[in-house]
């Protein structure tokens, strides 16, 4: 059983019992929330498709830790301009423990 929902502007693919890494959400560590904008839920009995959301679907899923990802350098040059410019940036994030599919 998996379920695709939208989080943040993003879809995950989710599965219970699984961790999924998504971008911040204002919620406490340890805090359980419910996602309610689920797109596709894939049962034993078929696959629903919602028009755009499945009606009475909602995942239910607990807040583990909020970090920040690898940091990532951006660098531009130009060349023989002696232009330089070197940056770092660490996207931050949610990690969720996906507790239940509700269908």
């Amino acid at each position: 059983m998996y379920a695709i929902v939208e989080i943040a502007g993003k879809q995950f693919r989710v599965t219970e019992n699984q961790r999924v890494m998504v971008p911040r959400l204002r919620a406490d560590e340890g805090q359980k929330i419910e996602l309610d904008k689920v797109l596709l839920v894939s049962t034993d009995d078929g696959i629903q498709i919602g028009q755009p959301l499945v009606e009475g679907a909602k995942v239910e899923a607990s807040v583990l830790k909020h970090d920040r990802e690898k940091k990532i350098i951006v660098f531009k040059k130009k060349r023989r301009k002696n232009y330089r410019r070197k940056k770092g940036h660490r996207q931050p994030y949610t990690e969720l423990k996906i507790e239940k599919i509700v269908v």
